[in-house]
């Protein structure tokens, strides 16, 4: 099936915002960039490249389809503000969620109320928000190997066309999606985060704390057992 180009709208200027970015209008679909400071979203914007472009926050809501929000947690909220979200600019927008209250030097979690997520849902009235792009770096976009080894993101939300929307622009990146659950789960898709962070602050590659586990296996064990 044909890809459905959409327009993105890509709320943050750091690195995973260019890196996702990047990758989506090399697949086709109109990115348009916007923060707090219009020279940040300016260079943002170039370094994406292709149609990207760099739009006001007061024009921002109107020109996309899906929102990805990639700021750091303390301007989580001042950034779904500054595009309207308050006053529900955002309503019946797909709103991906990245960020993680989490300390990025030690993976502590921060005080917070339920997740990131869920705060998104709201400051946000009305986006059909989906957890999804908060564990891997901007660095790990595109990936380009074997699809059996490709990364598998996991995802969570609570409306299935905006889980859809999530899928395809995982797909882009080269993933393969995993939708664990509703948005009730993204706390503790963020509690892995600040897993991974800790295992790497004491020195050791996440990948190895984890166990090799087969699904394949496991519901072949289940099957027999019945």
């Amino acid at each position: 099936m044909k890809e459905i180009a959409v327009n993105v709208g890509i709320l943050g200027t750091g690195n995973l915002a260019v890196a996702l970015g990047r990758v989506w209008a090399g697949a086709g679909h109109l990115v348009v960039v916007t923060g707090r400071n219009p020279e940040n979203a300016s260079r943002a914007a170039g370094q994406i490249g292709g149609a990207a472009q760099a739009v006001g926050p007061a024009d921002f809501a109107a020109q996309v389809e899906v929102v990805v929000v990639a700021v750091a947690w303390e301007g989580l909220e001042e950034a779904l503000s500054l595009v309207g979200g308050a006053d529900g600019s955002l309503s019946g927008v797909t709103v991906i969620d990245c960020t993680n209250a989490v300390d990025y030097a030690t993976g502590q979690l921060k005080p917070t109320s339920g997740s990131a997520g869920e705060l998104v849902a709201r400051v946000a009235p009305g986006a059909h928000v989906v957890k999804a792009f908060h564990l891997f770096a901007g660095a790990s976009w595109p990936y380009a190997g074997p699809r059996d080894s490709a990364p598998v993101v996991a995802i969570c939300g609570d409306q299935p066309e905006a889980l859809e929307r999530a899928g395809r622009l995982t797909e882009d990146l080269g993933a393969r999606t995993a939708v664990v659950g509703g948005l009730a789960s993204a706390r503790q898709l963020e509690e892995a985060a600040g897993f991974v962070m800790r295992v790497v602050a004491a020195g050791w590659n996440p990948r190895l704390a984890v166990p090799d586990v087969d699904p394949a296996l496991l519901n072949a064990g289940s099957a027999t057992a019945n």
